[in-house]
């Protein structure tokens, strides 16, 4: 199954990536490497996760991120990768 990671998925990965890198020199890199184990592990998972705001949301496994995603025909699209710290709301306006 191939695995499709939107452009604003990737900016939100960047977001990450820098605020874990200021909090200490190469987080930023463990909280990516986990980030897209956990992406990864959707070639085998797709489509069991719940439905969170008409997307199905994986939670990570070491960071308080959700991975929102849709399976289409073609494969998973990641549509965004989001704090989970943040207001539901700013959350469910950025997935529309």
């Amino acid at each position: 199954m191939t695995i499709v990671i939107l452009p604003s998925a990737r900016e939100d990965l960047a977001a990450g990536f820098a605020f874990y890198e200021k909090q200490e020199a190469g987080l930023g890199s463990y909280f990516l490497e986990s980030l897209f184990s956990d992406i990864d592990s959707l070639r085998l998972y797709a489509g069991i996760h719940r439905n969170v705001f008409g997307f199905h949301r994986l939670l990570s496994k070491r960071f308080p991120y959700a991975i929102y995603y849709a399976v289409e025909m073609e494969g998973v699209r990641v549509r965004a990768v989001l704090d989970c710290r943040c207001d539901p709301a700013r959350l469910r306006g950025r997935l529309k």
